[in-house]
């Protein structure tokens, strides 16, 4: 008999019912994002405007707020193709290598004579060894200081490569670190970015890894490429430094152990700085948006415990001293310390505006970049090209659902008219779904959409034809129903899984739009076979149970 227990009816219209409510917001798109949009802003702030409590109000608080994210070309946005130079981070290892192999080196003087750094290559450590004859034991030293690759290809491997070269010893990394280094500076690329665009709130970047060193990197609703270079191309390195005394001339040299940077507020003005940093942004644990005694935007810091005690140390015993806040060879400040600073805690002060301040803080919150990056290509996407895109998307599937219930309601009358509301529930399970996990929307996702538009029917269809063919055998309309829905089960389910695992490969393999378009077809695909299944068997049941028909046209 037809029959549908009242718990798994009510299980049914409550998946139906939040799949609804959930897909709500994108009805009335710019009120719920705009809403989201100020909710973010005040979490992370703390700050309260009358502005963004207008746009709060835009959306009640008490219903979903989620949006399904529109990607680059469907927003507009911004595209850049990053190379970055891995070439300075064997630079900086040879650097950081010289003072520990000088030491061992010194160590065996009486065996090697006097030792001097050679010019070389930036990728290579080259040096000088009085005694030629002693290169065996050189080596053997310099290896000693070498330690194993950290990798699984590079087991029982060391990370230097020693040789001889006449009277010099030349070091470099060897090549399962050379590959190791690679993968370390970007994947570490890769994070440090992804924190630098989260920061400014912008929804879904997409960013990857393209070959051996480039980064493509896709942020959906940022003004231009200009602007997106301007927020990853800084390395963000950060510093502070004892000063020695201030100049106006450009050309002077700094005396040993000093530097000499500008400063970036007073024109014309260089300080001359201690070379060694008291404490530097690596020890950086926090760095947030503040305003000053004058209520002027500034970036207010947090170190981390070492930090902390070397910095309170040094503005305990330097009151009344300048200390410069230097930031990629630049002075961003340079104020007198006026008491001793414990917790590791200040407040770094400019000609700041509150959207420099922002952006600054976001990037000494995400770190240096562990390498510079020349951009090979760049791109900007109006939005008005984005909602070109959305029209044509939205004029295809309209159409494909017009298309789809007029057949379904000519072919199937009464019974395509169930079908075709339980369309109208699976597109917007679709979209609640994808708003609830914070899915992307791409051109191609709208595709998959209209495609599941066309599929969402076939799973009737095997119904509903089976049905007909059990109404030429079977004991009245009652058990034709039963036995269609029964017998047409396997076929529904062979072609569903077929397809998934196809959409499943696509998005294993695929990346950035082949990903979107894989995605709303197995949550397509899903939707589907539960309207298909379960929502219009509802109808269909509910309909009978009222009217007993006698037999069923179809």
């Amino acid at each position: 008999m037809l029959q549908i227990p009242l718990w798994k009816r009510i299980i049914i219209w409550g998946i139906c019912a939040l799949g609804i409510l959930t897909a709500l917001p994108n009805g009335f798109y710019t009120r719920a994002e705009r809403h989201n949009d100020a909710a973010a802003k005040i979490e992370a702030t703390g700050a309260v405007t009358p502005e963004l409590e207008a746009d709060l109000a835009l959306w009640p608080g008490f219903l979903p707020s989620n949006v399904v994210n529109l990607g680059l070309d469907l927003r507009g946005g911004a595209q850049l193709l990053a190379e970055v130079q891995v070439a300075d981070v064997y630079k900086a290892r040879m650097d950081g290598l010289w003072p520990e192999m000088r030491g061992a080196l010194a160590a065996e003087r009486a065996t090697l004579g006097g030792i001097r750094r050679a010019p070389s290559d930036p990728d290579e450590l080259r040096i000088q060894i009085e005694k030629p004859e002693a290169m065996a034991k050189a080596i053997e030293v310099a290896t000693g200081l070498s330690s194993p690759v950290v990798t699984l290809t590079g087991v029982g491997q060391r990370d230097l490569a020693v040789s001889a070269d006449g009277n010099q010893l030349v070091v470099t990394l060897s090549e399962a670190e050379r590959e190791a280094t690679d993968a370390r500076t970007l994947q570490q690329s890769l994070e440090i970015i992804r924190r630098r665009v989260d920061g400014t709130g912008t929804r879904e970047p997409s960013i990857q890894r393209q070959g051996v060193d480039r980064i493509l990197i896709q942020v959906p609703g940022i003004g231009s490429a200009t602007e997106l270079k301007e927020l990853i191309g800084t390395t963000a390195q950060l510093t502070f430094h004892p000063v020695v005394g201030r100049s106006t001339n450009a050309t002077e040299i700094a005396p040993p152990g000093a530097v000499i940077y500008p400063s970036l507020d007073e024109e014309g003005v260089f300080y001359i700085l201690e070379d060694s940093p008291v404490v530097s942004g690596e020890e950086l644990v926090d760095a947030r948006p503040d305003f000053d005694q004058n209520g002027r935007p500034a970036v207010g810091f947090r170190f981390n415990t070492s930090g902390a005690r070397k910095f309170g140390d040094y503005t305990a015993a330097n009151i009344g001293q300048l200390f410069a806040i230097v930031l990629d060879e630049e002075v961003i400040s340079a104020p007198r310390i006026q008491s001793h600073i414990p917790g590791g805690s200040g407040i770094i002060t400019g000609n700041f505006s509150v959207e420099e301040s922002t952006n600054l803080a976001i990037l000494l919150r995400a770190g240096a970049l562990p390498a510079k990056m020349t951009f090979l290509e760049e791109r900007t996407i109006g939005p008005e090209l984005g909602q070109d895109s959305i029209e044509a998307g939205r004029i295809a599937a309209i159409v494909g659902i017009v298309a789809v219930v007029a057949f379904m309601i000519a072919c199937y009358g009464l019974f395509g008219i169930f079908a075709s509301v339980a369309l109208g529930i699976n597109i917007a399970m679709l979209f609640g779904f994808l708003s609830s996990i914070g899915a992307t929307l791409t051109l191609p996702g709208i595709a998959g959409i209209v495609l599941t538009v066309g599929m969402a029917v076939d799973a009737n269809v095997l119904v509903f034809e089976r049905i007909r063919e059990e109404m030429k055998t079977a004991r009245g309309p009652a058990r034709a129903i039963e036995l269609g829905y029964e017998k047409a089960m396997s076929a529904i389910i062979d072609a569903n899984i077929t397809t998934f695992i196809t959409a499943l490969i696509l998005f294993m393999l695929g990346s950035g739009p082949v990903k979107g378009f894989a995605v709303t077809l197995v949550v397509g695909l899903a939707t589907s076979v539960f309207t298909a299944i379960y929502v219009t068997r509802l109808f269909v049941v509910t309909w009978f149970d009222r009217r007993r028909p006698k037999t069923i046209e179809l």
